[in-house]
């Protein structure tokens, strides 16, 4: 089975199912990746607390690094590597989705306008996602300069082209 199809092809009511229920397996890849991740970012922010008012560069940190790892990760999953079961669960899913945080991320920017710090939220509000997205373009950019043959990803098309 193709990590794009972790499912039977079923069809009726076994197919809603199975499609409602992933396999425990794939569950516990998620939740043991998540905590994981979960716990590298309770490090980082306790090692670089932000005070009251002050620009948040830790979580900013956070979702970018975030960003350029699941970039990496996702290009190879489905562009280099051999098709797994659980190395995007736990890895992408799990660990990006525990150390990434848009709650975070949304909250620091409320407390920002909370303490009269509008234009700071601003920048952060703008900054984030910018910065988030052109980490994951870097991310897939890195990943496709990994030695060896692609498996013929999304990409393939405009690069024989």
């Amino acid at each position: 089975m193709s990590p794009r199809q972790p499912f039977r092809q079923m069809s009726g009511p076994a197919a809603h199912r199975a499609r409602a229920r992933p396999p425990l397996r794939v569950l516990l890849a998620i939740g043991t990746g998540g905590a994981l991740g979960a716990l590298a970012r309770y490090g980082i922010e306790r090692r670089w607390p932000v005070a009251p008012g002050e620009f948040p560069w830790p979580t900013l940190g956070i979702n970018v690094s975030g960003s350029l790892v699941l970039g990496i990760l996702v290009s190879l999953v489905i562009e280099r590597w051999p098709p797994t079961r659980y190395v995007r669960p736990f890895a992408a899913i799990g660990i990006c989705g525990g150390y990434t945080t848009w709650s975070t991320f949304m909250t620091e920017a409320a407390l920002l306008v909370r303490d009269d710090r509008a234009g700071r939220a601003a920048v952060y509000l703008a900054v984030s996602p910018v910065a988030g997205l052109v980490a994951t373009y870097g991310g897939i950019g890195l990943a496709r300069l990994w030695p060896g043959e692609s498996r013929g990803g999304p990409h393939e098309a405009s690069r024989t082209g």
